[in-house]
């Protein structure tokens, strides 16, 4: 299951700075620090890697490439940024490997659409479920700036900074790419209820 809804900033903050405290005590080789690292991080790497790859049949895969190579170099981690800022880092570094390799395979023709799957893998019947299904068609609608920039911030829940790091750009733009963003969002919504309302 690959959730769609950001997580409260207050709430991140905990468990940025639990993640944290167990990564390094993973880091001296406490396997149950290693573990609750893991688990605590698994959902947000899951999440972010499926929105940059575009691809949710190969999120697990990717997810499971991210820790592999976050246990491999964990022995260098200092806690300088957060565990969970130090993690995406490197799934950004995965998904773009990913990327690569498949630039020079063949595609399957027959796969099946990612939009498909990632509806199958939404819990139907609970509050917000259209929603979500319905911000994943927008977003792909985005310029992929500004898609990339408004993930990063509003779903996978990075703050500005966070995410300017991860792109490469100034904060600045980021906020601006957010913002352009969610402007596009909110008319392509309008626009969606406005049958709706005329019907009504």
């Amino acid at each position: 299951m690959i959730s769609v809804l950001p997580v409260p900033r207050a709430d991140r903050a905990s468990a940025d700075a639990s993640a944290t405290a167990w990564a390094l005590a993973a880091r001296g080789g406490d396997p149950d620090a290693a573990e609750h690292f893991a688990r605590a991080l698994h959902g947000d790497v899951l999440r972010y890697v499926a929105r940059l790859s575009g691809d949710p049949q190969t999120a697990h895969d990717l997810t499971q490439d991210t820790f592999a190579r976050a246990f491999g170099s964990l022995h260098r981690y200092e806690g300088r940024a957060s565990a969970r800022t130090w993690l995406l880092s490197i799934a950004r570094r995965a998904v773009a490997d990913s990327l690569r390799c498949a630039a020079v395979r063949p595609r399957i023709a027959d796969a099946v659409d990612w939009q498909t799957a990632v509806e199958r893998t939404q819990p139907c019947g609970l509050p917000g479920f259209d929603d979500g299904v319905a911000l994943l068609d927008l977003l792909e609608t985005l310029p992929r700036e500004r898609r990339t920039a408004f993930v990063l911030t509003q779903v996978v829940g990075l703050s500005y900074e966070e995410a300017a790091g991860f792109v490469g750009c100034p904060v600045g733009t980021v906020r601006s790419r957010v913002s352009r963003a969610r402007a596009t969002l909110e008319r392509l919504l309008q626009e969606a209820d406005a049958p709706n309302t005329l019907a009504a």
